[in-house]
């Protein structure tokens, strides 16, 4: 059995569509949208809209986590676009939308899929054709081994489209119960895993993912969110913990064989 498995796709349409070959099985870790490429300012709903000097700022002050700066130019920016009598709601929609069309087109079948924190859930049952498999808190068996899927993130400053609070994460852990591979957007809670070298920050992980690693002991802990982390891979308890990549910029999927 061979399944290949992606996550942090950010718009890569080109190679999710070849990501798939030679597989049995996609699973997707989410983060399909595309709102800012923080490599190359240039890509995403952000600068279409407000240009590259206007992106250019916005990675500047959040790297530096001047994050209510942040925010005052993404109110001053969307501000004067609401003030031409366009709302702000309809035009992320309507560019998520665009790309979703693309995205969800691109998946083979089967793909099992969760959400990424930057993803809008309510809109994927319109583009999710019938080969796609999107799970949330929910098992699926793939090839005689149960995969649990928990998707979104945890609540930041960067406030993200889907963001949850802990106690939500920890029950959707919990339904997952016991897998074989645990499939989920974001990292447990260990730093090594969580830093991001480029971005120079700490992600959010998850404490009750790590809980759940340590005492269910799934073969693996499969995720990705953090882009450029200091430590891809790491052993909790028994258990291979991997971040399967940043496939915006790798294009490459990540292999698991049984």
């Amino acid at each position: 059995m061979r399944v290949h498995v992606v996550s942090d796709v950010h718009g890569n349409s080109r190679d999710l569509a070849a990501a798939g070959a030679g597989a049995d099985a996609l699973v997707c870790l989410g983060d399909l949208v595309l709102f800012l490429d923080y490599a190359d300012h240039s890509r995403g709903i952000f600068p279409d809209l407000f240009g590259v000097a206007n992106a250019d700022a916005l990675v500047e002050l959040r790297t530096a986590r001047r994050f209510e700066e942040a925010r005052a130019l993404g109110r001053r920016l969307w501000g004067e676009l609401d003030r031409t009598g366009v709302s702000r709601e309809s035009v992320i929609e309507g560019a998520v939308r665009r790309q979703y069309a693309e995205l969800f087109a691109a998946f083979p079948s089967p793909t099992y899929a969760t959400y990424g924190n930057v993803d809008i859930p309510r809109l994927w049952p319109e583009y999710a054709g019938p080969g796609t498999t999107v799970l949330d808190g929910q098992r699926v068996e793939i090839g005689g081994r149960v995969f649990g899927f928990v998707g979104g993130g945890l609540t930041t400053p960067m406030r993200t489209p889907y963001e949850i609070s802990d106690e939500e994460y920890a029950a959707k852990i919990e339904a997952v119960g016991e897998v074989d591979v645990l499939c989920t957007h974001i990292p447990p809670d260990v730093p090594e895993l969580c830093y991001d070298t480029v971005a120079r920050r700490f992600e959010r992980g998850s404490a009750a993912l790590l809980h759940a690693i340590r005492t269910t002991r799934p073969r693996y802990s499969l995720f990705g969110h953090v882009h450029q982390p200091l430590v891809r891979r790491a052993r909790i308890e028994g258990t291979e913990c991997v971040n399967v990549g940043h496939f915006n910029a790798t294009g490459t999927p990540y292999v698991l064989e049984w």
